[in-house]
């Protein structure tokens, strides 16, 4: 897992959510990414020891970190595939993100890297993962295997998945041929983790979406960005950054 961090807040909230997810895993390394146009290496040992060092006893695996010049989208895509990263895991203030950065970098990494980005808002307080619900347009799923992250991640926390499909334009849903095919997908690939599928009316998506997972009580949002469609058109992501400026709980981008 990789997360960006640059010591702030957001950055720690990430890294406290991702040793939860981690645990005792021997199987799952941290990497955090400290990226800037300029450093002092010597500072940054000092500084990333004390991190180290904060959570020896709970992980299984040390903590690494890698410092990196440069643009800090790009800069990430390359440690991503420098290391082979799985998982990005990414702190955000969402809508009032002024401590770090400008608030579309979170939504810019999720549309450029070729990974699943899960971002964790400053203000959540989810740290059980027990119910996620699923974001499911009309449009079919093109490649099935995204749906193979989301169920590990449901295995290994035991959790129940709802998909969410929002009714903001007319027509019939949940009986097209398309639907039918992603129903028959949702169920094969995500077992008896898969536990019903909602359609609510709603002409706000986001709205609709964020309601529906404070009255349920959700501990993730999970959607399936489509900005490397390749039958579709593909999208300019607004609605993957419309979820991570306003959820309040986490939310994972699976490309």
């Amino acid at each position: 897992m990789l997360i960006p961090f640059n010591f702030s807040k957001t950055a720690k909230k990430a890294l406290d959510y991702a040793v939860h997810f981690v645990g005792q895993d021997k199987d799952l390394k941290i990497i955090l990414g400290y990226v800037s146009e300029s450093h002092d290496i010597d500072i940054l040992k000092e500084a990333f020891k004390a991190v180290e060092e904060e959570y020896a006893k709970i992980l299984k695996n040390k903590i690494e970190w890698i410092a990196i010049k440069g643009e800090l989208t790009q800069s990430l895509v390359k440690i991503q595939e420098d290391e082979q990263v799985d998982l990005i895991i990414m702190g955000t203030f969402g809508a009032f993100d002024n401590e770090d950065s400008s608030p579309t970098n979170t939504s810019k990494l999720v549309l450029e890297i070729d990974c699943a980005v899960l971002v964790v808002p400053f203000v959540t307080n989810k740290t059980e993962i027990k119910n996620i619900g699923l974001v499911l347009g009309k449009e079919e799923i093109e490649d099935k295997s995204v749906l193979d992250t989301l169920l590990k991640v449901a295995r290994r926390f035991n959790a129940k998945v709802y998909v969410i499909t929002i009714e903001n334009s007319e027509g019939i849903y949940g009986y097209s041929s398309t639907e039918e095919k992603n129903e028959n997908s949702l169920e094969y690939y995500l077992e008896d983790f898969y536990s019903e599928h909602v359609f609510i009316e709603n002409p706000d998506v986001v709205k609709g979406v964020l309601e529906y997972a404070s009255s349920k009580e959700l501990d993730m949002i999970a959607i399936l960005p489509n900005n490397h469609a390749k039958k579709s058109e593909p999208s300019k992501g607004a609605l993957t950054e419309m979820f991570t400026l306003h959820s309040q709980i986490p939310v994972l981008a699976i490309d």
